[in-house]
Protein backbone atom coordinates (compact mmCIF):
# COMPACT_ATOMS: atom_id res chain seq x y z
CA UNK A 1 0.00 0.00 0.00
CA UNK A 2 1.44 3.40 -1.14
CA UNK A 3 1.92 5.87 1.79
CA UNK A 4 -0.93 7.96 0.40
CA UNK A 5 -3.88 5.38 -0.03
CA UNK A 6 -5.30 6.25 3.23
CA UNK A 7 -6.33 9.44 1.84
CA UNK A 8 -8.82 8.33 -0.94
CA UNK A 9 -11.92 7.53 -0.26
CA UNK A 10 -13.39 3.97 -1.35
CA UNK A 11 -14.90 4.50 -4.35
CA UNK A 12 -17.51 1.81 -6.09
CA UNK A 13 -16.19 1.00 -9.70
CA UNK A 14 -18.89 2.11 -10.93
CA UNK A 15 -18.88 5.31 -9.37
CA UNK A 16 -19.77 8.26 -10.90
CA UNK A 17 -16.71 9.48 -13.28
CA UNK A 18 -17.54 12.98 -11.80
CA UNK A 19 -17.50 12.16 -7.86
CA UNK A 20 -14.01 10.45 -8.26
CA UNK A 21 -12.73 13.44 -10.47
CA UNK A 22 -13.46 15.27 -7.38
CA UNK A 23 -12.32 13.07 -4.73
CA UNK A 24 -9.20 13.18 -6.29
CA UNK A 25 -8.59 16.77 -5.44
CA UNK A 26 -7.50 15.77 -1.36
CA UNK A 27 -5.24 13.22 -2.63
CA UNK A 28 -3.17 15.13 -5.11
CA UNK A 29 -2.83 18.31 -2.44
CA UNK A 30 -0.11 16.04 -0.46
CA UNK A 31 1.71 16.29 -3.89
CA UNK A 32 1.87 20.07 -4.38
CA UNK A 33 4.64 21.53 -2.18
CA UNK A 34 7.80 22.15 -4.37
CA UNK A 35 11.76 21.81 -3.60
CA UNK A 36 13.36 24.38 -3.53
CA UNK A 37 16.53 22.84 -4.45
CA UNK A 38 15.01 20.30 -6.45
CA UNK A 39 13.19 23.39 -8.50
CA UNK A 40 16.55 25.53 -9.12
CA UNK A 41 18.30 22.14 -10.15
CA UNK A 42 15.84 21.88 -12.82
CA UNK A 43 16.33 25.10 -13.87
CA UNK A 44 20.18 25.04 -14.05
CA UNK A 45 20.25 21.77 -15.71
CA UNK A 46 17.99 23.05 -18.66
CA UNK A 47 19.10 26.82 -18.52
CA UNK A 48 22.87 25.70 -18.85
CA UNK A 49 23.11 23.15 -21.65
CA UNK A 50 20.46 25.60 -23.86
CA UNK A 51 23.14 28.76 -22.95
CA UNK A 52 25.97 25.88 -23.47
CA UNK A 53 24.37 25.07 -26.75
CA UNK A 54 23.93 28.64 -27.97
CA UNK A 55 27.45 29.00 -27.72
CA UNK A 56 28.31 26.01 -29.40
CA UNK A 57 26.25 26.87 -32.42
CA UNK A 58 27.25 30.36 -33.05
CA UNK A 59 31.35 28.92 -32.63
CA UNK A 60 30.39 26.39 -35.44
CA UNK A 61 28.89 28.76 -37.50
CA UNK A 62 32.98 29.22 -38.35
CA UNK A 63 33.27 26.09 -39.13
CA UNK A 64 29.55 24.84 -41.13
CA UNK A 65 26.66 26.69 -41.21
CA UNK A 66 25.02 23.34 -41.15
CA UNK A 67 26.94 21.83 -37.83
CA UNK A 68 25.47 25.20 -36.41
CA UNK A 69 22.19 24.60 -37.70
CA UNK A 70 22.00 20.96 -36.27
CA UNK A 71 23.30 22.04 -32.72
CA UNK A 72 20.17 24.59 -32.96
CA UNK A 73 17.95 21.59 -33.95
CA UNK A 74 19.16 19.79 -30.49
CA UNK A 75 18.58 23.09 -28.38
CA UNK A 76 15.02 23.46 -29.14
CA UNK A 77 14.41 20.60 -27.02
CA UNK A 78 15.50 22.54 -24.36
CA UNK A 79 13.95 25.64 -24.68
CA UNK A 80 10.86 23.30 -25.10
CA UNK A 81 11.95 22.47 -21.32
CA UNK A 82 12.28 26.08 -20.28
CA UNK A 83 9.19 26.87 -21.78
CA UNK A 84 7.62 24.11 -19.61
CA UNK A 85 9.13 25.45 -16.63
CA UNK A 86 7.93 28.91 -16.85
CA UNK A 87 4.40 27.23 -17.53
CA UNK A 88 4.93 25.78 -14.11
CA UNK A 89 6.19 29.36 -12.83
CA UNK A 90 2.75 30.44 -13.92
CA UNK A 91 0.57 28.19 -12.27
CA UNK A 92 2.99 29.18 -8.69
CA UNK A 93 3.94 25.73 -8.60
CA UNK A 94 7.55 25.69 -9.63
CA UNK A 95 8.81 27.79 -6.52
CA UNK A 96 6.98 28.27 -3.07
CA UNK A 97 7.38 32.09 -3.37
CA UNK A 98 5.07 33.96 -6.14
CA UNK A 99 7.37 37.03 -6.71
CA UNK A 100 10.64 34.93 -7.59
CA UNK A 101 8.36 32.02 -9.71
CA UNK A 102 6.91 35.34 -11.36
CA UNK A 103 10.09 36.93 -12.19
CA UNK A 104 11.92 33.46 -13.19
CA UNK A 105 8.57 33.00 -15.51
CA UNK A 106 8.91 36.90 -17.22
CA UNK A 107 12.96 35.86 -17.59
CA UNK A 108 12.27 32.71 -19.37
CA UNK A 109 9.33 34.38 -21.07
CA UNK A 110 12.04 36.52 -23.45
CA UNK A 111 13.73 33.13 -24.51
CA UNK A 112 10.58 31.52 -25.02
CA UNK A 113 8.80 34.95 -27.17
CA UNK A 114 5.84 34.64 -24.86
CA UNK A 115 4.54 37.41 -22.43
CA UNK A 116 4.55 35.91 -19.01
CA UNK A 117 1.48 38.10 -17.89
CA UNK A 118 -0.40 37.88 -20.81
CA UNK A 119 0.27 34.16 -20.93
CA UNK A 120 -0.36 33.23 -17.60
CA UNK A 121 -3.62 34.58 -17.61
CA UNK A 122 -4.81 33.40 -20.79
CA UNK A 123 -3.60 29.69 -19.55
CA UNK A 124 -5.97 30.32 -16.06
CA UNK A 125 -8.61 30.78 -18.76
CA UNK A 126 -8.08 27.87 -20.69
CA UNK A 127 -7.72 25.40 -17.14
CA UNK A 128 -10.59 27.20 -15.59
CA UNK A 129 -12.86 26.45 -18.59
CA UNK A 130 -11.40 23.42 -20.29
CA UNK A 131 -14.09 21.22 -21.92
CA UNK A 132 -16.95 23.95 -21.77
CA UNK A 133 -18.68 24.58 -24.73
CA UNK A 134 -19.45 27.97 -23.80
CA UNK A 135 -16.58 29.30 -22.84
CA UNK A 136 -14.34 29.31 -25.72
CA UNK A 137 -12.04 31.25 -27.66
CA UNK A 138 -8.83 31.93 -25.45
CA UNK A 139 -5.69 29.71 -24.55
CA UNK A 140 -7.36 26.83 -26.54
CA UNK A 141 -7.23 25.22 -30.36
CA UNK A 142 -10.52 26.50 -31.70
CA UNK A 143 -13.10 23.68 -32.01
CA UNK A 144 -16.65 23.50 -33.61
CA UNK A 145 -19.07 21.26 -32.68
CA UNK A 146 -20.84 19.06 -35.49
CA UNK A 147 -24.18 20.81 -35.30
CA UNK A 148 -22.18 24.47 -35.85
CA UNK A 149 -20.24 23.59 -38.14
CA UNK A 150 -23.38 21.94 -40.83
CA UNK A 151 -24.82 25.14 -39.95
CA UNK A 152 -22.36 27.88 -41.38
CA UNK A 153 -21.77 29.04 -44.67
CA UNK A 154 -19.86 27.22 -46.87
CA UNK A 155 -16.96 29.72 -47.48
CA UNK A 156 -16.99 29.83 -43.41
CA UNK A 157 -16.60 25.32 -43.38
CA UNK A 158 -13.80 26.08 -46.08
CA UNK A 159 -11.74 28.53 -43.45
CA UNK A 160 -12.37 26.14 -40.52
CA UNK A 161 -11.53 23.40 -42.47
CA UNK A 162 -8.12 25.49 -43.43
CA UNK A 163 -7.58 26.48 -39.91
CA UNK A 164 -7.65 22.52 -38.93
CA UNK A 165 -5.39 21.46 -41.56
CA UNK A 166 -2.42 20.02 -39.84
CA UNK A 167 -0.49 21.97 -41.87
CA UNK A 168 -1.84 24.95 -40.67
CA UNK A 169 -2.00 24.06 -37.29
CA UNK A 170 1.90 22.70 -37.13
CA UNK A 171 3.15 24.25 -39.85
CA UNK A 172 2.34 27.89 -40.34
CA UNK A 173 0.71 28.49 -36.71
CA UNK A 174 3.61 27.94 -34.25
CA UNK A 175 5.69 30.43 -36.10
CA UNK A 176 2.51 32.74 -36.33
CA UNK A 177 1.79 32.13 -32.63
CA UNK A 178 5.44 33.45 -30.94
CA UNK A 179 7.00 35.54 -33.75
CA UNK A 180 3.72 37.50 -34.41
CA UNK A 181 0.62 36.56 -31.99
CA UNK A 182 2.37 37.21 -28.86
CA UNK A 183 3.90 40.59 -29.77
CA UNK A 184 0.34 41.80 -28.69
CA UNK A 185 -1.65 40.88 -26.05
CA UNK A 186 -4.96 39.91 -28.12
CA UNK A 187 -7.75 38.85 -25.86
CA UNK A 188 -6.91 40.89 -23.04
CA UNK A 189 -5.96 44.39 -24.66
CA UNK A 190 -8.19 46.37 -22.09
CA UNK A 191 -5.77 45.91 -18.78
CA UNK A 192 -2.28 47.88 -19.25
CA UNK A 193 -0.54 45.49 -16.94
CA UNK A 194 -1.07 42.84 -20.31
CA UNK A 195 0.17 46.12 -22.70
CA UNK A 196 3.21 46.63 -20.40
CA UNK A 197 3.65 42.44 -20.27
CA UNK A 198 3.68 41.94 -24.05
CA UNK A 199 6.25 45.70 -24.64
CA UNK A 200 8.11 45.01 -22.54
CA UNK A 201 9.28 41.51 -23.15
CA UNK A 202 9.04 42.94 -27.18
CA UNK A 203 11.34 45.29 -26.19
CA UNK A 204 14.58 42.46 -24.01
CA UNK A 205 13.55 40.47 -27.25
CA UNK A 206 14.60 43.14 -29.69
CA UNK A 207 17.91 43.83 -27.38
CA UNK A 208 18.83 41.20 -27.65
CA UNK A 209 18.57 40.54 -30.95
CA UNK A 210 20.42 43.80 -31.79
CA UNK A 211 23.34 42.76 -29.26
CA UNK A 212 23.49 39.25 -31.28
CA UNK A 213 23.17 41.34 -34.61
CA UNK A 214 25.80 43.56 -33.90
CA UNK A 215 28.31 40.78 -32.82
CA UNK A 216 27.65 38.27 -35.64
CA UNK A 217 25.18 39.60 -37.88
CA UNK A 218 22.45 37.96 -39.57
CA UNK A 219 23.94 34.36 -39.86
CA UNK A 220 23.18 33.58 -36.04
CA UNK A 221 19.67 35.16 -36.08
CA UNK A 222 18.93 33.20 -39.23
CA UNK A 223 20.50 29.94 -38.02
CA UNK A 224 20.48 29.68 -34.27
CA UNK A 225 17.69 31.87 -32.86
CA UNK A 226 14.82 31.18 -35.83
CA UNK A 227 15.01 27.40 -36.12
CA UNK A 228 15.43 26.98 -32.05
CA UNK A 229 12.30 28.91 -31.26
CA UNK A 230 10.55 27.86 -34.67
CA UNK A 231 11.23 23.91 -33.42
CA UNK A 232 10.31 24.75 -29.69
CA UNK A 233 7.35 26.36 -31.01
CA UNK A 234 6.31 23.27 -33.37
CA UNK A 235 6.78 20.88 -30.35
CA UNK A 236 4.94 23.02 -27.93
CA UNK A 237 1.59 23.08 -30.11
CA UNK A 238 1.88 19.66 -30.49
CA UNK A 239 1.79 18.30 -27.03
CA UNK A 240 -0.75 21.22 -26.21
CA UNK A 241 -2.72 19.41 -29.33
CA UNK A 242 -2.55 15.77 -28.40
CA UNK A 243 -3.44 16.75 -24.24
CA UNK A 244 -6.77 18.06 -25.34
CA UNK A 245 -7.58 16.89 -28.97
CA UNK A 246 -8.18 13.45 -28.70
CA UNK A 247 -11.52 10.57 -29.47
CA UNK A 248 -13.20 10.49 -26.13
CA UNK A 249 -11.96 14.19 -24.91
CA UNK A 250 -14.55 16.26 -23.01
CA UNK A 251 -16.96 19.14 -23.46
CA UNK A 252 -20.37 19.83 -22.15
CA UNK A 253 -22.55 22.80 -22.10
CA UNK A 254 -22.01 24.93 -19.18
CA UNK A 255 -25.30 23.38 -17.12
CA UNK A 256 -23.53 19.94 -17.30
CA UNK A 257 -19.89 21.08 -17.08
CA UNK A 258 -17.97 20.57 -13.67
CA UNK A 259 -14.29 21.71 -13.92
CA UNK A 260 -12.93 18.76 -11.94
CA UNK A 261 -14.20 16.21 -14.60
CA UNK A 262 -13.28 18.25 -17.57
CA UNK A 263 -10.18 18.08 -16.14
CA UNK A 264 -9.34 14.40 -15.59
CA UNK A 265 -11.36 13.19 -18.53
CA UNK A 266 -10.75 15.86 -21.34
CA UNK A 267 -6.93 15.87 -20.74
CA UNK A 268 -4.87 12.77 -21.89
CA UNK A 269 -1.84 11.00 -20.44
CA UNK A 270 0.65 11.29 -22.83
CA UNK A 271 2.89 8.13 -22.56
CA UNK A 272 6.49 9.40 -23.86
CA UNK A 273 10.15 7.23 -23.68
CA UNK A 274 11.57 8.93 -20.76
CA UNK A 275 14.01 10.82 -22.55
CA UNK A 276 11.26 12.99 -24.54
CA UNK A 277 9.26 13.37 -20.94
CA UNK A 278 12.48 14.71 -19.27
CA UNK A 279 13.04 17.12 -22.13
CA UNK A 280 8.91 17.81 -22.12
CA UNK A 281 9.09 18.20 -18.15
CA UNK A 282 6.18 15.55 -17.64
CA UNK A 283 4.00 17.80 -19.52
CA UNK A 284 2.23 14.50 -20.97
CA UNK A 285 1.03 13.43 -17.52
CA UNK A 286 -1.71 16.00 -18.27
CA UNK A 287 -4.37 14.52 -16.99
CA UNK A 288 -3.22 14.89 -13.40
CA UNK A 289 -1.81 18.49 -13.91
CA UNK A 290 -5.44 19.78 -15.25
CA UNK A 291 -6.91 18.38 -12.08
CA UNK A 292 -4.00 19.94 -9.77
CA UNK A 293 -2.19 22.44 -11.34
CA UNK A 294 -0.53 23.52 -8.46
CA UNK A 295 1.47 20.37 -8.23
CA UNK A 296 5.42 20.62 -9.47
CA UNK A 297 6.04 19.08 -12.51
CA UNK A 298 8.98 17.09 -11.25
CA UNK A 299 6.59 15.62 -8.84
CA UNK A 300 4.16 13.92 -11.04
CA UNK A 301 5.96 10.89 -11.89
CA UNK A 302 5.44 10.06 -8.60
CA UNK A 303 1.51 10.77 -8.41
CA UNK A 304 1.50 7.74 -11.08
CA UNK A 305 3.92 5.45 -9.23
CA UNK A 306 1.25 6.07 -6.10
CA UNK A 307 -1.84 5.47 -7.87
CA UNK A 308 -1.82 3.32 -10.71
CA UNK A 309 -5.92 3.55 -11.55
CA UNK A 310 -4.40 7.69 -12.38
CA UNK A 311 -1.21 5.94 -14.46
CA UNK A 312 -4.14 3.60 -16.30
CA UNK A 313 -6.01 6.36 -17.33
CA UNK A 314 -6.44 8.16 -20.93
CA UNK A 315 -2.98 6.90 -22.38
CA UNK A 316 -1.63 7.74 -25.34
CA UNK A 317 1.23 6.30 -27.27
CA UNK A 318 3.23 8.60 -29.84
CA UNK A 319 1.86 6.41 -32.15
CA UNK A 320 -1.96 6.82 -31.37
CA UNK A 321 -1.41 10.47 -31.25
CA UNK A 322 -1.02 10.83 -34.51
CA UNK A 323 -4.39 9.81 -35.52
CA UNK A 324 -5.68 12.99 -33.77
CA UNK A 325 -4.33 15.17 -36.34
CA UNK A 326 -7.51 14.45 -38.54
CA UNK A 327 -10.39 14.88 -35.48
CA UNK A 328 -11.97 17.92 -35.82
CA UNK A 329 -15.48 18.44 -34.65
CA UNK A 330 -17.06 17.17 -31.23
CA UNK A 331 -19.56 15.34 -31.72
CA UNK A 332 -22.06 16.24 -28.66
CA UNK A 333 -24.68 13.12 -28.95
CA UNK A 334 -21.69 10.54 -29.39
CA UNK A 335 -19.62 12.17 -26.87
CA UNK A 336 -16.70 11.34 -29.60
CA UNK A 337 -13.96 14.06 -31.36
CA UNK A 338 -14.77 13.24 -35.40
CA UNK A 339 -13.00 13.62 -38.66
CA UNK A 340 -14.86 15.50 -41.03
CA UNK A 341 -15.30 12.84 -43.03
CA UNK A 342 -16.92 10.79 -40.02
CA UNK A 343 -19.12 14.22 -39.47
CA UNK A 344 -20.80 13.96 -42.92
CA UNK A 345 -23.06 10.61 -41.94
CA UNK A 346 -24.36 12.59 -39.56
CA UNK A 347 -27.74 14.03 -40.38
CA UNK A 348 -27.96 18.06 -39.13
CA UNK A 349 -30.31 19.09 -37.03
CA UNK A 350 -33.27 20.59 -37.97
Amino acid sequence: MNQHSGYFPKTDDAAPQQERARDWIKVLAHYREPSTWRSFYELGVTIGPFVALWALAWWSLSISPFLALAVSVVNAAFLLRLFAIQHDCGHNSFFKNRTLSDWVGRAIGVLTLTPYDVWRRAHSIHHSGSGNLDRRGIGDIDTLTVAEYQQLPKSKQILYRIYRNPIVIFGLGPGYLFFLKNRIPFGLTEKARYWVSAMGTNAVILGALAVIWYFGGLMPILLIFVPTTLLAATAGVWLFYVQHQFETTHWEDEEEWDVHDAALQGSSYYVLPSVLQWLSANIGIHHIHHLYSRIPFYRLPEVLRDHGSLASMNRMTIRESFANARLHLWDEKSKRLLSFKDAKTIEPAS
